[in-house]
């Protein structure tokens, strides 16, 4: 963020998960008057339509939300202004990602030497030998997955600290459209690089992300097509290109399937080098999507793209990401959805396919929208576990404490980075919330603004103690009264971390306040954070 706006005992208020599981239904929106508010057309909202609950919005959804000075510093740019610099994901001063950060010969291929040292073993059956090398590939294994957990470290961090919040959402969004799990193909570097190749491409060509992905190491383990030979074609990356990846249920055949996997064969990778094998290429001709030739790798992804079903197909994910719930194609439930709600999809995969599947574009005009800023739409996201944790150090000022900690909360609430439970990543929405889950995310929140655990207090506690009181800064420049009112306050911490005052919130916290005096300390304002943390509506964004 700019630096002009970017100067890096819980109570009884808590709900039970009833209470989560209502504010979740709501997140669904309501048919009815909200529908007809619906905008569909990609009509941009008008600048003076864009105030603090507008900016607050924006930066939660292309971003992982913001503190009040931010959110009044891009309220005041004005959304064009302000989209565009979220979208601007370079030349701004950060910690580069530099490859030689991480050790990429931890999984290494075998030399020659210890291949030849290997078959001998095996051939004089000497078993101390054998064991000397299962010996060192299990402390392979384990170094590469402390190696992988310091990634998630590092990217969890990252998420936190950086000026470019936008660019580290995009990247998430891709690591679950194009999911990829460590537990599959334990090679941490090579989880690496698939995400240094969304943050370089991530807000650029779909076309030229989709041809990436047939040419990464990690993709081409996890889906087998390393194995895949024009005598025996692995079907499974061509599959998931079509139904998950690029197309949707319902756009092509098991023919399309096959004829994809034959023009894939001979993609795979030695070490960390896509390589082109031509002696396990298919040759010959090959029918897909209706497109017929000498097809490779690069035929069968044209041949795709070249479908309006795909370009419709990617905005439908996008906007789910960044904007509200919606099946993944049209045969999932679009009955359901308001007709300016298909009106607005349709006219927006339009968009996409006549940019010629540039991102960063679609997204600009998603950004823009009056659609995007409908009341509909605006806090009802559910947060997933990483939008959860970042967004509670970065907009409420939160210190991150230990990222080990964070990390393994993530986990426990059901995201793990670098490991999506499957090739269809994370489902997202409401199954983020159970009770397990938000008994997590509860107790989390009152760690990052505590240090409090469930058992004792963190070693940071101290060392790291919160202090709310800068989040205060605009309302005491706008009136300094105000900033000593226990009332305002109260109002201001609600507009800040729900987007609104409501009046039940409202009037348990000032509960909460009349029992401190209706002093506004330290120590009070971190007690109404630790009440509004655990409301329902503090899960949605």
């Amino acid at each position: 963020m700019p630096t002009s706006a970017d100067e890096s005992g819980r109570g009884d208020g808590a709900r039970d998960g009833a209470g989560t599981r209502a504010a979740a239904t709501r997140a669904g929106g309501a048919a009815g008057s909200d529908a007809a508010r619906i905008e569909p057309t990609l009509t941009p909202l008008a600048a003076g339509d864009f105030k603090y609950e507008q900016a607050r919005h924006l930066l939660w959804r292309a971003g992982f939300g913001g503190t009040p000075k931010q959110i009044q510093t891009l309220a005041g740019w004005g959304p064009e202004r302000a989209v565009d610099y979220l979208l601007d994901t370079g030349g701004i001063a950060f910690e580069e990602t530099k490859a030689d950060r991480w050790d990429k010969d931890i999984m290494r291929p075998p030399s020659d030497e210890e291949r030849r040292m290997y078959a001998e073993a095996r051939r004089a059956s000497n078993e101390d030998a054998l064991a000397r090398i299962r010996l060192e590939r299990q402390n392979r294994e384990r170094d590469d997955r402390r190696q992988v957990q310091e990634m998630q470290r590092w990217w969890l961090k990252r998420m936190i600290e950086t000026p470019k919040p936008l660019e580290e959402k995009i990247i998430l969004f891709w690591h679950g459209h194009f999911a990829t799990s460590y537990r599959t193909i334990e090679n941490s570097y090579h989880m690496y690089l698939q995400g240094e190749m969304f943050r370089s491409r991530g807000l650029g060509s779909f076309a030229a992300l989709l041809k990436g992905i047939i040419r990464d190491p990690a993709m081409l383990a996890y889906l087998d097509n390393n194995d895949s030979r024009r005598d025996r074609p692995n079907e499974n990356l061509a599959r998931e290109i079509m139904e998950l990846f690029a197309l949707g249920i319902g756009n092509y055949t098991e023919r399309d399937i096959k004829e994809g996997a034959r023009a894939l064969t001979g993609y795979t990778f030695v070490d960390d080098e896509f390589q082109f094998n031509r002696r396990n290429h298919d040759t010959g001709g090959k029918t897909i999507l209706g497109r017929s030739g000498n097809m490779d790798g690069d035929g069968f992804i044209d041949a795709i793209l070249a479908r309006k079903e795909c370009a419709q197909y990617v905005t439908r994910r996008l906007y789910n990401f960044f904007c509200a719930d919606v099946p993944p194609d049209e045969r999932g439930g679009d009955r359901d959805l308001p007709e300016g709600q298909r009106a607005f999809l349709r006219r927006l995969g339009e968009s996409l396919y006549a940019d010629e599947y540039h991102i960063g574009k679609t997204l600009r005009r998603l950004l823009l929208s009056k659609h995007f800023y409908s009341p509909r739409f605006m806090g009802q996201q559910i947060k997933s576990p990483a939008v959860l944790v970042a967004g509670a150090a970065r907009s409420l000022d939160a210190p991150a404490r230990d990222l080990s900690i964070l990390s393994d909360a993530m986990d426990l609430m059901g995201q793990s980075l670098y490991h999506p439970p499957s090739v269809k990543g994370w489902d997202g929405g409401r199954s983020w919330i159970n009770t397990s889950t938000l008994f997590v995310r509860q107790n989390l929140m009152a760690y990052m603004l505590t240090g409090r655990k469930p058992q004792g207090y963190d070693a940071t506690a101290d060392t790291q103690r919160y202090d709310p009181m800068p989040l205060l800064e605009e309302l005491r420049a706008a009136d300094p009264k105000a900033a000593e009112d226990a009332g305002a306050v109260v109002d201001y911490l609600l507009r800040l971390a729900l987007g609104r005052s409501e009046s039940a919130a409202h009037e348990a916290l000032m509960g909460f306040m009349g029992q401190a005096g209706n002093r506004v300390t330290r120590d009070s304002v971190t007690g109404c954070l630790l009440l509004i943390t655990a409301m329902p509506e503090y899960q949605l964004c």
